[in-house]
C-alpha cells in the first residue's frame, strides 16, 4: 500500500479507522483520499483497506 507517496505494508486486514489509529494519525484533524476519492469521516470504520490502495492523508493546520 502507498501512503503519502511511501510504500507501507498493510499486514492484517484493517479498516481505515484502525489503520489511522495504529499509525498514530489524529483522526479529528485530517482528511483521507483513497485511490483519488475523498472518504467521508463517518465511514472510516467501514472502509476496508487493500494492499493495492493508495492513501493521501492530509492534516488541517490552524493559523492566521
Amino acid at each position: 500500500m502507498r501512503v503519502n507517496g511511501k510504500e507501507m505494508t498493510l499486514g492484517n486486514c484493517q479498516n481505515l479507522l484502525q489503520f489511522l489509529e495504529v499509525n498514530q494519525f489524529d483522526v479529528a484533524t485530517l482528511a483521507v483520499a483513497r485511490n483519488g476519492e475523498i472518504i467521508p469521516k463517518p465511514t472510516y470504520d467501514t472502509v476496508v483497506l487493500c494492499e493495492e490502495d493508495t492513501l493521501e492523508v492530509v492534516r488541517f493546520v490552524g493559523g492566521g
